[in-house]
């Protein structure tokens, strides 16, 4: 059997936002969390997106987990695959998003591929190379202060060049914005010479006809955004035929709550917004660590403002208090508290009742999908752009929406809770 199109995405959160972008252009899209180990049923599915958790992970694992994907995917003799990775182009100076797209590069036997991070219905944007936050470089967005993935340079071709192998060309604005016979033979003409082409991009108009000039590449790379005029190229090609209902699930009772672990500047202000009406609890990793704090004293309060809820537990903080807190603890310590404990906390939570989920940032998302363990993931209607709403299918099942940190606007938790009832 043939997918369309299997996507690699390096955390859960842009995994469900990729999706949700295929669905919304007609896509059937199945989300499966990890490899599958296991036979999965893809008879429905045009595309596929498996979710890993490699965007932080050591560069040698990051590899060996997105070649596991890709030669998973493989066996559906897909014509497309996409390596999905975080509109702010998250990595550390020495990957991982070059090392593991020159891994994919080489597994595929290809040479050349597109960078193309840019959403700009969430204000991210690449003019000159540069990347854009709503209109302020990347570096001085707050992305700076990102406590695994500071992004310190705006310079997509330099960032790109520090961590790959290979020449990194630019497709310039003014090839973009003459559509996409002029993006092809840009991106012709690069291939000759460089590995990597970055693509400057304002507009969703820009992104269809860069997808539209990017339709014969085995390997695309990019944001999710890349991925809105995908389904056509399929059609035209007379692959498929574009569907117009593949959005639904099923009505879900139970107790809801919201789980902020991102730390970014929109889920700050949407814990901000959210505590003012709702029970809200803190998570401190310190607090934790000395015991102070406990998963049978987080149930407790929940069982005493449930009926007051939906509550929230937050791990969100600004960055000066959690650098504090990494300097007391260590940065890798301090994250792992805060992970282990969410997972704990859903089980938990789960166990006594909740069936729904709103979930803010990537790591900690990752967490809630481990504690939960599904095989796959249905993908629903969109909650705000890149973030839909989601079902573990099953006799009991449960509703989840996946937040990256700067996605939604000040009342996605309210939004998110409203789409759930």
């Amino acid at each position: 059997m043939k997918v369309l199109l299997g996507c690699i995405a390096d955390d859960f959160t842009g995994a469900t936002d990729v999706a949700s972008f295929l669905v919304a252009s007609g896509m059937r899209t199945v989300q499966l969390i990890g490899i599958p180990t296991e036979q999965v049923d893809l008879s429905e599915a045009d595309a596929v997106v498996i979710a890993l958790k490699s965007r932080t992970l050591p560069k040698e694992e990051a590899i060996q987990q997105s070649i596991a994907a890709l030669e998973w995917l493989k066996q559906y003799d897909c014509e497309q695959y996409y390596f999905k990775y975080c509109s702010t182009f998250d990595s550390t100076e020495a990957g991982n998003i070059g090392p593991v797209t020159d891994a994919l590069l080489d597994n595929l036997d290809e040479d050349f591929t597109v960078l193309c991070p840019s959403l700009p219905v969430n204000g991210r944007t690449v003019y000159k190379g540069y990347l854009f936050v709503n209109n302020t470089l990347l570096n001085e967005s707050g992305m700076q202060n990102h406590p695994l993935t500071p992004m310190k340079d705006a310079n997509l071709q330099r960032v790109m060049k520090s961590q790959s192998q290979g020449e990194v060309g630019l497709v310039t604005y003014e090839d973009v914005a003459a559509g996409a016979n002029n993006i092809k033979t840009a991106l012709e003409s690069l291939s000759q010479t460089c590995r990597y082409a970055v693509l400057d991009t304002l507009s969703n108009h820009d992104l269809v006809e860069i997808g539209r000039a990017c339709a014969d590449l085995k390997l695309l790379t990019g944001g999710s955004g890349l991925s809105i005029g995908l389904a056509k190229n399929f059609q035209d090609k007379g692959l498929f035929k574009i569907s117009s209902n593949s959005d639904q699930l099923s009505q879900v009772q139970g107790d809801a709550v919201v789980l902020s672990g991102s730390c970014s500047l929109m889920t700050q202000a949407q814990v901000k917004n959210f505590k003012q009406s709702n029970p809200s609890k803190k998570i401190s990793p310190i607090s934790l660590l000395n015991k102070t704090d406990s998963i049978d004293s987080f149930i407790e309060w929940f069982a005493a403002n449930r009926e007051q809820g939906p509550v929230m537990f937050y791990a969100t903080d600004s960055a000066e208090n959690i650098k504090a807190i990494q300097d007391e603890l260590g940065v890798d310590r301090a994250s792992q508290i805060v992970e282990e404990f969410m997972a704990s906390l859903v089980t938990a939570l789960s166990n006594v009742g909740v069936t729904k989920f709103v979930v803010a940032g990537g790591e900690t998302s990752g967490s809630v999908v481990q504690a939960l363990q599904p095989q796959l993931l249905k993908i629903g209607a969109s909650i705000a752009p890149g973030v839909p709403l989601t079902e573990i299918p099953g006799e009991n099942p449960k509703l989840l929406a996946l937040k990256s940190g700067n996605f939604g606007d000040e009342t996605f938790f309210e939004k998110a809770l409203r789409m759930m009832q």
